[in-house]
């Protein structure tokens, strides 16, 4: 596995980069990319290293029930590593490796989300402040996940019809959600100090934003323009090395989970609530307010309604059934 020279002097691409290679340009998302390719790096290290191309299905068998009977991973985990295997073989290895008999599948468990009150919700809010805070109120307010709420881009919002575009959500599907009214004021301050960054990062001159895809070819000049800005960037800026110049990304999720779990913390809240709780809490709220499930669905960007439902579960939990010690 180790990076060769042949005899012509170009160095031989190692395969783990030929994975990732192939995955962006099918337009895996970043997050699909970097399970791929830790689940393919897992199996040929659990094979000792041997290459996959002189493995079969019988291998990867062996090592889907290692991972189902001796780690003990969920179904979703062990499928997400049958799918990284099987793209490595179909897509770029171009080997066949035919019906994989006897899995030993991990048993599927149905979990019903966290949800939040909304004084819950409050309480969570009232020990967190500044951008954190403004983070918090996107979530719940539109039903965002935190990763679709972080990659917003100024050109995404839209202040007079309190609506927000998210971009490549889940399933590479684009979908419009709502702004509340109440945080529109915050937003223009937040916009207004966006727009001061921006003018720093202009006046330094080799200052760039991110851009998905290819785009940073197709529009050269997107990456200077100041709606393709973040909404929440990070404070630091990123150096490249190779290209003498600096790329403001945005907020790192983990930033934003710690202080989420502080305020959870001080709240005093017993559940389980992640920042993935505010838009498990805006579905469910939003169906106790009356509203029409195929409106939640399409608010949330789900593809069958079967998947919205779920919430219809949270809200009957315990309702109409009388305690015989009441």
């Amino acid at each position: 596995m180790s990076e060769q020279v042949i005899k012509s002097g170009v160095k031989k691409v190692r395969l783990l980069d030929e994975v990732r290679i192939s995955l962006r340009t099918n337009h895996y998302s970043i997050k699909t990319e970097e399970s791929y390719v830790s689940w393919i790096r897992r199996f040929i290290i659990f094979n000792n290293k041997v290459h996959p191309q002189m493995l079969g299905s019988e291998h990867i068998k062996n090592f889907l029930n290692y991972l189902a009977v001796n780690r003990h991973v969920s179904a979703s985990t062990q499928n997400q590593a049958l799918n990284g295997v099987l793209y490595l073989y179909k897509n770029l290895l171009k080997k066949d490796v035919g019906w994989i008999d006897d899995i030993r599948f991990a048993q599927r468990k149905k979990h019903l989300p966290v949800v939040l009150t909304k004084e819950e919700v409050k309480k969570i809010f009232a020990y967190m402040e500044g951008i954190p805070l403004l983070i918090s109120k996107v979530l719940y307010g539109g039903g965002l996940r935190l990763n679709e709420c972080l990659k917003i881009r100024l050109q995404d919002i839209d202040l007079d019809y309190r609506t927000l575009t998210v971009r490549d959500g889940k399933g590479g599907k684009d979908r419009i959600t709502i702004l509340p009214d109440s945080i529109i004021i915050e937003l223009k301050d937040h916009i207004r100090k966006a727009r001061n960054l921006y003018a720093r990062d202009t006046k330094r001159g080799n200052v760039e934003v991110t851009l998905p895809n290819a785009l940073n070819v197709k529009y050269p000049n997107a990456c200077r323009d100041f709606n393709w800005q973040y909404l929440f960037p990070a404070k630091s800026l990123v150096y490249l090395e190779a290209d003498k110049k600096y790329i403001r990304v945005h907020l790192h999720e983990s930033t934003y989970q710690k202080l989420f779990k502080e305020a959870v913390r001080k709240a005093e809240i017993m559940k389980p609530a992640t920042p993935h709780t505010l838009r498990h809490s805006f579905a469910t709220h939003l169906l106790q307010a009356g509203y029409d499930i195929r409106t939640v669905q399409e608010l949330l960007g789900h593809s069958s309604v079967k998947t919205t439902m779920i919430y219809t579960h949270v809200l009957n939990r315990g309702i109409g059934v009388r305690s015989p010690l009441d």
